[in-house]
């Protein structure tokens, strides 16, 4: 049986790009410095890719970095705004591994909009691999969109984001059914504006919708409905039983 060559080792120039490509969204020195290597980047993994009309698509992307910038000055502000670790927007881009994510998956999603095959998936994993967060590329995400503390999270391609939601560290935005009879239908939720969903919260199905100005509470699994203004909080019992008082040598 003839065993096919796959150009694995792409994935090393894929993550050289990627990292590059973000340093240049946000320092404009390194922009100048590095933008022709970006590019070639681009052309050699499409080449190793064997993606057609490179030389088209990367006009098309390019034009697209400044619509990115903007989107994720407004995720970064979000995060400042949100979150009481955050002493300054520079400690946002340079130490938060949520907005890291979030700008990989802005820049993957204009890839996957050109209907760029493979490389857009790529990325995400690269991002998926920092950061402990996996938001797939097709996932659709509106304006100030904030993670906190980024690890174990997952969006899944058919997902719906508005504006101004927050998501906290586990939660997952998944389909109820794994079949490829469902590849071309909508299989996760939608997250209407100004949700919060805290840690390791779970809404599931294509159908499911949370409306908006809710808040889903820790360890809370959603397959249905939610209207708008709702809390929904998972009930359960626990037990404070007081120590006898004990000594350390």
């Amino acid at each position: 049986m003839h065993t096919k060559n796959y150009k694995i080792a792409v994935k090393e120039t894929v993550a050289v790009f990627t990292d590059k490509l973000f340093y240049a969204l946000f320092d404009e020195a390194y922009k100048v410095k590095y933008l022709k290597e970006i590019k070639d980047l681009f052309f050699e993994i499409t080449e190793v890719l064997e993606i057609s009309n490179s030389e088209v698509l990367w006009e098309y992307y390019q034009s697209r970095f400044k619509k990115v910038r903007q989107q994720l000055d407004l995720d970064a502000l979000a995060f400042e705004q949100s979150d009481p670790a955050a002493k300054s927007l520079e400690e946002v881009y340079l130490a938060y591994p949520g907005f890291l994510a979030i700008a990989i998956y802005r820049l993957t999603h204009e890839l996957y909009e050109l209907k760029v095959p493979v490389l857009p998936r790529m990325m995400s994993e690269y991002a998926h691999s920092l950061t402990g967060t996996d938001i797939h590329p097709g996932a659709k995400i509106g304006a100030s969109f904030f993670i906190d503390h980024a690890t174990g999270i997952v969006i899944g391609e058919t997902t719906v984001i508005k504006d101004h939601v927050k998501i906290y560290q586990g939660v997952t935005l998944g389909g109820l059914q794994v079949k490829k009879s469902l590849s071309n239908t909508k299989r996760h939720p939608t997250i209407e504006s100004n949700v919060t969903l805290y840690a390791n919260a779970t809404v599931l199905g294509g159908n499911v919708s949370v409306g908006k100005n809710s808040i889903i509470g820790a360890n809370v699994c959603v397959m249905q409905n939610v209207p708008e203004n709702s809390l929904v909080i998972q009930q359960s019992e626990y037990t404070i039983i007081k120590r006898e008082k004990t000594y350390e040598n």
